[in-house]
């Protein structure tokens, strides 16, 4: 297993017991990141309708389509970090 892949996993560990529960922003901004490692880039049509939460999901993932899974890890791993140490 790669570095990054050691630091992400514990990172993805780390998430599930900070002090605090981040922000909503903050937590899209985790999930857009965990997705586009674990499935790469957002596929599929936005909800619409009522789904505003889908919709909200969606258009995080989209901010960061194309984003390689290397930076993807290294970029969760850092927001999780700051988010520890807050």
């Amino acid at each position: 297993m790669s570095e990054m892949k050691e630091k992400f996993e514990k990172a993805r560990e780390d998430v599930t017991r900070l002090a605090e529960r981040p922000d909503n922003n903050t937590l899209l901004k985790l999930y857009a990141l965990y997705k586009q490692v674990t499935e790469g880039d957002v596929t599929g049509g936005r909800p619409g309708g009522f789904d505003l939460v889908g919709a909200a999901k969606y258009d995080a993932r989209a901010e960061i389509k194309g984003m390689d899974t290397e930076t993807a890890m290294a970029a969760y791993v850092a927001l999780v970090e700051k988010l520890k140490s807050t």
